[in-house]
């Protein structure tokens, strides 16, 4: 057993996020209360440059917060959540009462709507029908992922989850914004998690064809210097040890390096479409300045 996972067995259980609002695949729901127990209890507040579906964040529930993300309808979710919830769950009720009827042209209605005009109340819905939520776009920003075979969560249980999710974020402010502008905002004594697109196999997810690591580590550099602790996320271990990612951080950057064990790749499931997964488990990196 590898120490990071002996690390995670005397971790409390009350210190895990909530059942997933959003089904979306590479997110760290599983992994959250890992990367978590290694930060400080005492900080000034919690930023997430990279806040896709947010477990992170909701396992912090700080009383202080910042998250931003390119991906404005995800934004606009979550700030739904905060100050129009009973739009938000109406919504999903009412998307869910006509899938029931016909699964596949409601979706494919859905899809089309988003593809139109992208927007918070469609994304919700696709994320929980999609296939194995791999919200997939194409360059030209649109959505291109097949229904999936899993029914969605009801009505009920999603609104269980809005409520938990609400009480989690309540004390964060959410911003349609650059990785880099989200972190303009960090200051002393802040504590700074970035789960970017990854290096290696993620070009097929949104905010991936114009990312540069080069420019998130100088953007980690700056926080550091203004006294915050920075968290990194980011391609670790892949093809079951076979494939480990190298990167070229600067000396000194960051203090510790840890692998975290993720079973197989749910987006290699993705692309290889059912064929095995024999030899595809990976590890992320989880790097910590501190």
């Amino acid at each position: 057993m590898s120490n990071v996972q002996k690390h995670f067995k005397g971790i409390s259980p009350s210190k895990k996020p909530p059942p997933q609002l959003l089904k979306w695949i590479g997110n760290k729901q599983r992994y959250a209360p890992i990367i978590t127990s290694f930060f400080p209890d005492k900080y000034n507040k919690y930023v997430e440059p990279f806040m896709g579906t947010g477990a992170v964040l909701a396992t912090m529930s700080p009383k202080r917060g910042i998250a931003g993300d390119l991906l404005e309808p995800l934004i606009e979710i979550m700030k739904l959540l905060k100050d129009d919830f009973e739009v938000l769950v109406k919504s999903y009720e009412k998307n869910w009462s006509l899938y029931q009827r016909n699964p596949k042209v409601h979706y494919d209605r859905v899809k089309q709507s988003f593809n139109k005009e992208a927007n918070a109340l469609d994304l919700l819905f696709l994320s929980r029908t999609c296939y194995g939520g791999v919200v997939r776009f194409t360059k030209e920003g649109k959505m291109s992922t097949p229904l999936g075979p899993h029914n969605p969560i009801s009505p009920e249980t999603f609104r269980h989850r809005a409520t938990l999710w609400r009480e989690r974020v309540s004390g964060t402010d959410f911003y349609y914004s650059d990785y880099r502008r989200t972190m303009d905002m960090v200051e002393k004594n802040d504590i700074v998690y970035c789960d970017p697109p990854y290096v290696d196999s993620q070009s097929i997810l949104y905010g991936a064809q114009s990312f540069r690591l080069e420019d998130l580590i100088e953007a980690i550099a700056g926080c550091v210097k203004r006294g915050a602790k920075v968290a990194l996320s980011i391609d670790g271990i892949k093809k079951s040890g076979k494939k480990k990612l190298e990167f070229n951080f600067p000396d000194g950057l960051f203090q510790r390096e840890l692998f975290i064990n993720n079973g197989s790749s749910m987006l290699r499931r993705f692309q290889k479409s059912g064929e095995t997964m024999e030899g595809e488990d990976v590890k992320d990196r989880l790097l910590l300045t501190w």
